[in-house]
C-alpha cells in the first residue's frame, strides 16, 4: 500500500519515462525554430560582437567600473537570446554551442596565419601615455577619465596616474602599465630595504636560537 505523498514522492521519477520529457530536450520544435538557424545564428552573433567591439573600442573588455560590467552582463543575456532563438531544448543549446565554439577556432587559425587579418579583427594596441604625456585623442576614444587612469596606477602599484611613464592598451583589453624611472628606482629601493629588514631579523633570530643552546 502507498503512503499518503506517495505518488508525489514518485513523481520525478516516472517523469523519466514520459516520452515527453525526452522529446523536449532532444528534438527541435520544427514550428519555432529550424536546424539551419540554430547553426547560423551563433556565426551571425558572434561575427556582429567581434564588429561592435571594435566600434566601440577595448573599455567595456577591461571593465574599468561597475557601468561597464553591466554592458557586459546585460549584453550576455542579449545575445543569448539572439543565439537561441525561440528554442529551448538540450540539444539547440548543444549545436549552439558547438557552432559558436567553431565560429571561435575558425578565427583563431584566421588571426593564426595572417598578422593582416589579425590587425583587422582585433585592431592594434593602443599608447595612451608615452614618456608621461597623454595621448587625448586616445583617451577621449576610449572614453578614459583621469579618474580612470588613477584607477590603473593603483592596480599597477603607483600613487596616481602622475607616475605613469607609459600605458598601452592591450587588442584584449589589458593595460600594460611602466611607471616613471624614478618610482622604479624609488620602488627597487625600498624592497631591497624591506628584503634586508627580514633577513636581519631572520639572523637575529638565529643567533637568539644559537645562544640558548
Amino acid at each position: 500500500m502507498i503512503k499518503a505523498g506517495g505518488p508525489m514522492f514518485l513523481a520525478p521519477f516516472l517523469a523519466f519515462f514520459n516520452s515527453s520529457t525526452w522529446q523536449n530536450m532532444f528534438f527541435l520544435d520544427a514550428d519555432q525554430v529550424t536546424w539551419a538557424e540554430k547553426m547560423i545564428r551563433p556565426i551571425l552573433v558572434y561575427g556582429a560582437l567581434i564588429v561592435l567591439l571594435r566600434i566601440f573600442g577595448k573599455r567595456e573588455l577591461a571593465q574599468l567600473n561597475p557601468l561597464d560590467l553591466i554592458v557586459i552582463l546585460l549584453l550576455s543575456n542579449t545575445v543569448q537570446n539572439a543565439i537561441i532563438g525561440n528554442d529551448t531544448s538540450l540539444v539547440g543549446g548543444v549545436v549552439g554551442a558547438i557552432f559558436l565554439l567553431g565560429a571561435n577556432s575558425f578565427f583563431a587559425h584566421v588571426k593564426f596565419r595572417s598578422e593582416r587579418l589579425e590587425t583587422l579583427i582585433e585592431g592594434k594596441p593602443l599608447k595612451v601615455v608615452d614618456q608621461g604625456k597623454l595621448d587625448e585623442k586616445q583617451l577621449s576614444r576610449e572614453l578614459l577619465t583621469e579618474s580612470d587612469l588613477d584607477i590603473i596606477a593603483h592596480e599597477n602599484d603607483l600613487e596616481d596616474r602622475h607616475d605613469i611613464e607609459t600605458l598601452v592598451i592591450d587588442t584584449n583589453g589589458t593595460f600594460l602599465v611602466e611607471g616613471k624611472n624614478e618610482i622604479k628606482d624609488a620602488r627597487f629601493k625600498r624592497e631591497v630595504l624591506e628584503k634586508i629588514d627580514h633577513l636581519t631579523k631572520q639572523l637575529n633570530e638565529l643567533n637568539s636560537a644559537l645562544r640558548q643552546t
